[in-house]
């Protein structure tokens, strides 16, 4: 009897046995890595922006290249602009509905995007801080900065703040457990504070655990039913909880603090 016919008779596994388990394995681990990829890709792909939101009107001019989106009013109230920073790997056109009404209120707008959208790296996200430096400073007659961002982008509008950024008048940290590093506590400027009762990304218990890293006199919204996803147009983002409340009310209660805190550095 042969070697291989010894393997047969005795069960153990022959070479074409191996090497046929070997190419299943294979091919579903390859199966798994194409369904989780295109699952991730449609859950953070922009959905349910209306085209009007990413055209210019006679009320305010959309513009945009690689590293910003921006949205101006005709006519600006007065020098006071939102830098506001996207969360990773959500393109800036999903924060359209969210800010274009503000552009409308009267405010600039410019949104800044994530190098390679999702700013894996260090140098990604210092690339990302300096591209806030430069819409600043290519505005010099804004004289008051509101810093925002969802989720990274909020951590990365605490450490702008953190930094000292000129012109920085007030901050407002979205959908985000941070800041986690920098100790904000001390910070000479209004700082809002949005979340969600349904983040799962960034739950309600871990965003107030960083409390004592903000000031004293932190504005802290709460949107009942809120979630992590709803604060942008992208599809339901990976352990996030689910939202009991619409996009738009949620989209609608942030906006309302965005402005509240647009208003407020106005007025000083």
């Amino acid at each position: 009897m042969t070697s291989v016919q010894t393997e047969a008779a005795s069960g153990v596994p022959t070479n074409h046995n191996r090497s046929r388990v070997r190419r299943w394995v294979r091919a579903g681990f390859l199966l798994w890595a194409v369904v989780s990829t295109s699952w991730l890709a449609n859950s953070i792909r922009t959905q349910g922006v209306d085209d009007r939101m990413l055209q210019s009107s006679a009320a305010v001019t959309v513009a945009g290249d690689a590293a910003t989106l921006s949205f101006v009013p005709t006519s600006a109230l007065d020098s006071t602009a939102l830098i506001f920073i996207c969360g990773s790997g959500i393109a800036a056109e999903a924060y359209a509905p969210l800010v274009h009404p503000i552009a409308a209120a009267g405010y600039p707008v410019f949104v800044i995007k994530l190098p390679y959208r999702f700013a894996p790296l260090e140098s990604h996200r210092l690339a990302a801080l300096a591209r806030v430096r430069d819409v600043i400073a290519a505005h010099p007659a804004m004289s008051h900065w509101v810093a925002s961002g969802h989720s990274l982008g909020g951590a990365l509008a605490a450490r702008l703040a953190r930094a000292g950024a000129p012109r920085l008048s007030a901050l407002v940290l979205i959908g985000t457990t941070h800041p986690k590093e920098e100790d904000l506590s001390s910070l000479q400027m209004p700082v809002t504070k949005v979340y969600g009762s349904n983040d799962g990304v960034a739950p309600p218990d871990r965003v107030r655990a960083n409390q004592k890293l903000l000031p004293p006199g932190t504005t802290w919204i709460e949107i009942p039913g809120g979630n992590h996803s709803q604060f942008g147009r992208y599809g339901h983002q990976l352990f996030d909880g689910a939202a009991t409340i619409s996009r738009e009310q949620q989209e609608s209660i942030t906006r309302s603090a965005i402005l509240e805190a647009l208003r407020g550095v106005s007025k000083s």
